[in-house]
Formats: C-alpha cells, structure tokens, sequence
C-alpha cells in the first residue's frame, strides 16, 4: 500500500493513491495538485549517508579515498529541512554548485538495537523517495558534510508515499533517475549501494537505538548536476513514487 499526508481544508489527512490524484482517508478525491503534500510519516531521527554508491565514488575519486575497509559515512540531519512533494526548495544568491540527490529512503517501523544484519529487515515499515539537495560551494569535508551543506531548511524533499516494505520485494534491485526540466541527469541502481540496508542497520543500531519513524537516506547514485531557479527536479525510484520539487530564488522566501 502506498500512503501518505496531505493538507487539505485546513486539516491534515491520511491518503491513499488513487488513478485520479490522491484519496482523503474519508472517501474524498483530490488532483494532486489540490493538496499540499507532507513527508508521508511522523519522521523522527533523520540520518543520511554520504558515498554509498559506488559509482558516486568513483565520480569523485580525485577528490577523496573510500575504501571497503571504511565505515559508513553517516550524519544526522534536523527535521526542519524536509518538506514534502511538490514543495519548493530555496537556491542561495551567489552559490555556484547546488545539485540535487535521488535516494531510497528507508522508514523504521520497529525499535532496533543491537540488531543482527540477517534480522535487520524486520525493523523496515516500508520505504520513500527522497531529494536531499547540497551546496557544495559550503562543503569543507565529505567525509563529515557541515551543517550549511546538508541541514538548510526545506532543502530535503521526502515522499510522496510511504510504501510498505511488504510491497518491495527486493530494495536493492529499484531504479533510480532523475530529471531536470525534463531531461533525464541522472541513473543508478540500489543493487550498488556499497553498504546495503541490513549492514547499515546493523551498524547503526550497534551504537544507537533506531526508534518507528526514524528514516535512514542511502545515499546517491553519480550523475548529480547544478540547479538554477526555475529548474523542475524530478527524483523517481521505479516502484517507490515520483517527487516533484521546484527551485526557487531568495525572494520567494522574503530574503
């Protein structure tokens, strides 16, 4: 089932897809774009993950040393920088590199501590998109992404559904693209993620306790470019859902 949250006559409801737009869980049903859309779930702890695709590595392998012996490249992020599809993400006046990045993002639905990497999947409630968009111009380290890069408000998009796990036979087998105006940027497959989702809740859970609702992005594919006001970006992941989102100038924001 794919679900999600949506504001609509100054009230939030639970929704459903629909071959006409989205179900209110009264019955009701709405175009897409009669709605605000919200992340699709009570999102709690936010933790990302930097250069888990291989060919990501790769792309930036003049720039940095990954290694299979390293751990994985995680931060956590504030909830105040999500925002839901269809939302607008602000580009800073005077920055140079802004890109986008597709990721599979994966919803805890169960406490896991200390969990073992072949009972890890037990704890998933199911999975999302996510656009978690960087301004390199900040970038210091990528090995620990500061603050201004990864954590500005509205700058990380999340849905539109939440789709049960049950319903994703196999997580490292989606396809992955992205458009920008139209044009397809970027491609990627989870089948290369270098730290799948077991070893990373496996790994996360050996030191911290991931509670139902925390969310975990697995990083992105290469083929991240620039983004300018005006662009449309589209992050698609096949069986997941399509999140639309919009770039937009200072001004839009009253800066």
């Amino acid at each position: 089932m794919k679900r999600a949250k949506v504001a609509y006559g100054g009230a939030i409801h639970d929704a459903f897809e629909h071959p006409a737009g989205v179900q209110l869980a009264d019955g009701r049903v709405l175009s897409e774009d009669t709605v605000v859309w919200l992340p699709p779930f009570e999102v709690g702890t936010i933790i990302a993950l930097g250069l888990n695709y291989a060919d990501h590595v790769k792309e930036l392998s003049k720039e940095l040393t990954v290694t299979a012996k390293d751990e994985p490249l995680a931060f956590l992020k504030g909830r105040s920088s999500l925002i839901g599809h269809r939302a607008q993400t602000r580009r800073p006046e005077g920055v140079a590199f802004m890109h986008y990045e597709c990721e599979l993002a994966v919803v805890i639905g169960s406490t896991a501590k200390n969990v073992k990497r072949e009972n890890a999947m037990q704890h998933v409630a199911g999975y999302t998109v996510a656009n978690d968009y960087a301004i390199r111009d900040y970038l210091e380290n990528y090995y620990r992404p500061n603050l201004r890069v990864k954590n500005r408000d509205g700058g990380t998009v999340l849905g539109p559904w939440l789709v049960d796990a049950a319903d994703v036979p196999d997580p490292h087998a989606l396809a992955l693209r992205t458009w920008v105006n139209g044009v397809v940027t970027q491609q990627g497959n989870t089948s290369d993620l270098i730290t799948d989702i077991p070893a990373l809740i496996e790994y996360l859970s050996s030191f911290m306790t991931l509670n139902a609702g925390d969310v975990i992005l697995t990083g992105t594919p290469d083929g991240v470019v620039n983004v300018n006001v005006g662009d449309e970006v589209v992050t698609e992941i096949d069986g997941i859902g399509r999140l639309v989102n919009t770039i937009v100038a200072d001004a839009t924001f009253g800066r």
